[in-house]
């Protein structure tokens, strides 16, 4: 049940209780365990109302006092929420909301000392001078108060309470260092989002406290950190009022604040109601400075901690005896002079801004003519500006609201609904969701006055819903947005550890978790960060799994170690031995084509001991594709010991690879030539290669060694099982080389396999060997090129070709466009016989090389 403060009971005190009820002051710093008395006192008396500085505050202990008395015998007012159960006989309520004219036994206010704070000041003035128990009043605070407190309230009794923990200064402390169960506080949205987002990237997440959340947000963020889902908390200064947490060092990353007139220097006793969040109970606390806060000045850190603070000079000070006559006589009643020299007129509030704004218009003044109105334009006034959207659009807001109220007696259903409805919507970012609450909070203060609205309970309760639906998803936001769960509990983890092992698994498929979190991937022996986490994230998951990764590692080795063959294989394009796919080594040149070095790829978890067995491993893997790829090399090897020129042609092919050009063609016996042949050795002139090493397998793994022993690009190879390919560009000298070595000779613009052009060159010389034949229809065919490219291709083989225009007319035979001429002219015979060295010469010709025969034939001509 709710109930207006104008069905309350009158006289809360009069002058003869005032006089004889005790007026007492609990003074001192942050946790001395001032409100726990209060709420102690309160309840051993049979009725008692206390004021708390915020309606976080307010709501927070009337939970307390329900778990206690019960629902029914406590009451909750604030300005958005009213409680009042019939026979509710405690109260808990903001300062604002205090029912002055309710008569009650115990009568408390807690921050008394705010009765020197600019905006506010005067409300907590005007309940020092007049909020009074019937047995017993109580007023919590700062002891800088006591002075002024003893000059304004006769007979007063104070009590200064020590602290019950030390509060010790630590310098300044840089973000990314502060530790565990830290408070952050900075003045400003800005600030307070930018150090979110840092800590988040850096310790995993952070909950945030501001006072322009609601009360259900800023509870649900300090749930996080209370319940340890997080470690660090960046706040405003909202947290220097009474909110208890577990927080061990407050770091101030700035020393001023906007006021809500001008940026100024936070006093030192305001630093120290802010800094005495740290360390609660016995438990002693600590303070400092971060981020571009510099550090603080030696006396005033001496002075938070010993708590030794200037009184304060005067106290803010407004008449609450008004005169409800007329506008402009509520206004005077409100400008009275102060009855103390200790106080100060308070400089014109946002619900004085509004009443004199507002008196200026010709429908206020028309419509404010009686006490009634004059009364309610007052408390119209009085709604607090919590848009935030600037004093013109609130003062509207006002005037339509006194225009409706005093015509209507009641805001319509239908017109409440429609300023409600672009506040339904939970979407958005946070600061959409903040504005949003902003506005839902001006309409719950509404509809927490019965006599304004149509409906009352179904509007507070509709209200009430919304708030609490945006305040979900404002936490949500929040959270989402600062809140890392994973890196928060690895963070955790790591500083609880404190050296000890994580526990940290690493599956078949090399997915790494530790402490139950998936963090990223093992690939090979490297660790590669989950994908899915911010970039900004990694060093705190690579701290984790470095951490993990002490006792994980050396199985992953002994795992690879014990892995069967085939896992491992090498990639025949780039030289990177894969384990699963994953590259855990590549090779480098070494002192041989056939023995490239290994090596392992860096990954910062492997030790030397453990690269060096996993390269003992993959060097027995790569001999073995070698032995298994090159089996006829090796196999030649053998059969060749024991014949010195064989042994020198074989180890030449084995020193490059395959393909070995020699000095000059060598004369062989028979027997040895036989033996070379029956290791499927072909001598080309002065090349020597084995024909099953130019398959397509063999041929990828020479093209890799020759590539890494001669520190040349990747060379693109003609396709499996090809005899040609046609090149686009004609390659360097470098490359020619590598390609002969591999098995390719340089045809024109064509690529030929090297048996193939043995093959074609040894054929075409039995077919002429005397007279000119026409050229073979099927020799593009073995060639793997077009009609139209073979002359160029043969040409480039060293063999002549002539038109069948320019052929001798007693030649006989089928039309051809081309005829194969003999390799040395019938003229020079007679040369040969005169000089028989020269025909030694062409006689050798007839095992030479392709390119051998083209010069002697260029020489001939």
């Amino acid at each position: 049940m709710t109930v207006s403060t104008r069905q309350m009971v009158p006289a809360l005190h009069t002058a003869r209780l005032a006089e004889r009820a005790p007026v007492r002051a609990i003074l001192g710093p942050t946790n001395t365990g001032k409100t726990h008395l209060a709420l102690e006192r309160m309840l051993a008396h049979s009725s008692g109302i206390i004021g708390f500085p915020l309606r976080l505050l307010a709501r927070e202990n009337y939970d307390r006092m329900v778990r206690l008395k019960g629902v029914r015998s406590v009451a909750l007012i604030t300005g958005e929420e009213k409680i009042i159960p019939p026979q509710a006989r405690w109260f808990s309520c903001t300062v604002e909301a205090m029912p002055m004219n309710r008569p009650v036994d115990f009568v408390a206010v807690d921050e008394i000392q705010l009765c020197a704070d600019p905006e506010r000041g005067h409300i907590f003035t005007d309940r020092l001078l007049n909020a009074r128990g019937l047995s017993e009043t109580l007023f919590l605070g700062a002891d800088t108060i006591a002075p002024l407190m003893r000059t304004l309230i006769r007979d007063v009794e104070v009590e200064t309470r020590p602290r019950l923990s030390s509060l010790s200064y630590t310098g300044h402390t840089r973000l990314s260092r502060l530790p565990p169960r830290t408070a952050i506080v900075a003045f400003s949205m800005a600030d307070v989002y930018a150090i979110a987002e840092l800590i988040r990237r850096k310790r995993g997440g952070c909950a945030v406290v501001m006072g322009q959340l609601s009360p259900r947000t800023r509870n649900a963020q300090v749930a996080l950190y209370q319940n340890r889902e997080v470690d660090y908390l960046v706040a405003t200064d909202a947290i220097g009022m009474g909110l208890n947490m577990n927080i061990d060092h407050v770091a101030f990353a700035g020393l001023s604040k906007f006021d809500g007139q001008r940026h100024r220097m936070l006093a030192p006793a305001e630093i120290a109601q802010i800094a005495g969040r740290a360390g609660r109970g016995t438990r002693d606390g600590t303070f400092g400075t971060t981020g571009e806060c510099p550090p603080l000045p030696e006396t005033m850190a001496e002075a938070i901690e010993t708590h030794h603070f200037e009184p304060l000079p005067f106290l803010w000070w407004r008449s609450s005896k008004l005169s409800f006559a007329s506008p402009q006589a509520l206004y005077d009643s409100l400008c009275q002079k102060t009855p103390h020299p200790s106080l100060r007129p308070a400089e014109p509030a946002s619900d004085m801004q509004t009443l004199s704004a507002l008196m200026q218009t010709p429908a206020v003044r028309t419509l404010a003519t009686t006490p009634q109105h004059t009364r309610l334009l007052w408390e119209i006034c009085q709604i607090p500006d919590f848009r935030k959207l600037g004093l013109d659009s609130h003062i509207r807001l006002c005037g339509q609201l006194f225009a409706i109220l005093a015509k209507d007696g009641r805001l319509p259903s239908s017109w409440l609904k429609s300023r409600l409805a672009s506040l339904e919507h939970t979407g958005g970012e946070i600061e959409d969701l903040m504005h949003r609450l902003m506005g839902i909070r001006t309409w719950s203060y509404v509809a927490a006055h019965p006599e304004w609205v149509e409906n009352a309970p179904h509007w507070q309760r509709h209200t009430r819903m919304l708030e609490d639906a945006l305040s979900d998803a404002l936490h949500e936001r929040l959270a989402s947005r600062f809140v890392d769960r994973r890196a928060a509990s690895l963070a955790r983890r790591l500083e609880e550890a404190d050296g000890a092992p994580l526990l940290c698994a690493i599956s078949k498929t090399g997915e790494v978790c530790v402490e139950g979190h998936d963090v990223g991937h093992m690939r090979g022996f490297a660790f590669t960060p989950d994908p899915q986490a911010a970039r900004s994230d990694q060093t705190l998951i690579l701290k984790a799994a470095r951490r993990a990764a002490r006792s994980e590692i050396p199985r992953l080795v002994t795992r690879f170690l014990q892995a069967p063959e085939r896992e491992i294989t090498l990639n025949l394009q780039t030289g990177h031995i894969l384990w699963r796919d994953d590259p855990i080594a590549h090779l480098r040149k070494g002192p041989s084509v056939l023995h490239p070095v290994i090596h392992i790829e860096d990954a910062e978890f492997l030790e030397s001991a453990h690269k060096s067995r996993i390269r003992e491993r993959l060097a027995q893997v790569i001999t073995n594709i070698q032995q298994q790829a090159l089996a006829p090399l090796f196999r030649a090897e053998q059969a060749v010991a024991d014949y010195p020129l064989l042994r020198g042609i074989v180890h030449a092919m084995m020193e490059n690879g395959g393909v070995a050009t020699l000095a000059a063609p060598p004369h062989l016996p028979p027997k040895e030539a036989h033996l070379l042949r029956q290791q499927a050795i072909r001598l080309h002139g002065a090349l020597a290669f084995c024909t099953p090493l130019l398959k397509p397998q063999p041929m990828a793994l020479r093209s890799l060694l020759l590539r890494i022993h001669n520190a040349l690009p990747i060379a693109e190879l003609p396709p499996p099982g090809a005899v040609s390919m046609r090149l686009n560009t004609p390659p360097d000298a470098a490359m020619l080389a590598l390609l002969r070595s591999v098995g390719w000779l340089a045809s024109g613009s064509t690529l030929i396999r090297l048996d193939i052009a043995a093959s074609i060159v040894q054929d075409m010389r039995a077919l002429c060997a005397r007279a000119p034949k026409p050229l073979p229809l099927s020799l593009a065919s073995r060639l793997g090129v077009s009609k139209k490219d073979l002359p160029e291709v043969l040409k480039g083989l060293g063999i002549r070709l002539q038109s069948p225009t320019t052929m001798p007319r007693h030649h006989a035979g089928p039309p051809a466009p081309f005829m194969v001429l003999p390799t040395r002219q019938p003229e020079k015979r007679k040369q040969r016989h005169s000089r028989p060295e020269h025909g030694k010469h062409l006689q050798n010709a007839q095992n030479s090389s392709p390119f051998a025969i083209l010069s002697m034939l260029r020489r001939q001509m």
